[in-house]
């Protein structure tokens, strides 16, 4: 038997990153876990342009990147489900903060949207969803919109002003 108990949806809120949101809240709910949903912001000291491109202490910056990051989550989440659902936000390599946030909190599954990008799209940029596929400590069930779901839809309207019953 399947026991999901801890289920984490990596987001960059793209439209494939609300498709694997709703996957992992109505998985959340059939096994009654909790979802943790994750944002990482990239750290911009990676980037060529970072030393250059910003007026304020990077610092600074970074911090309210997450602080954002975190709220735009937060209202992602139906009322109905805030209990079950942790927001985080952190700073790095987006595949290796995914693994090591999956790691430290005992995932027992990975939802997660991917773009489905092909030939040298994919050769330039990589596949964040591959590289979390290949190393992950637990199954990763990825989702590319769109595509068949098996999730009805909701009009996210409907959730968020859902009332717990």
């Amino acid at each position: 038997m399947i026991n999901l108990k801890t289920i984490l949806v990596p987001s960059d809120f793209s439209e494939c990153s609300d498709a694997a949101l709703r996957y992992g809240l109505e998985l959340a709910r059939r096994f009654d876990a909790t979802l943790h949903l994750l944002h990482v912001v990239q750290d911009p000291l990676t980037q060529p342009w970072a030393a250059e491109g910003f007026s304020a202490p990077l610092f600074e910056v970074v911090d309210k990147w997450q602080k954002e990051a975190k709220e735009r989550l937060a209202r992602s989440i139906p009322a109905a489900d805030a209990g079950r659902v942790t927001v985080a936000a952190t700073i790095g390599w987006p595949y290796a903060e995914i693994l090591h946030y999956a790691v430290e909190h005992s995932v027992d599954l990975i939802v997660m949207g991917t773009h489905g990008r092909g030939g040298v799209t994919h050769m330039l940029l990589g596949s964040i969803a591959e590289k979390v596929i290949r190393r992950a400590p637990c199954p990763v069930l990825t989702v590319r919109h769109p595509q068949r779901e098996f999730v009805e839809p909701i009009p996210i309207e409907a959730l968020l002003t859902a009332s717990v019953t």
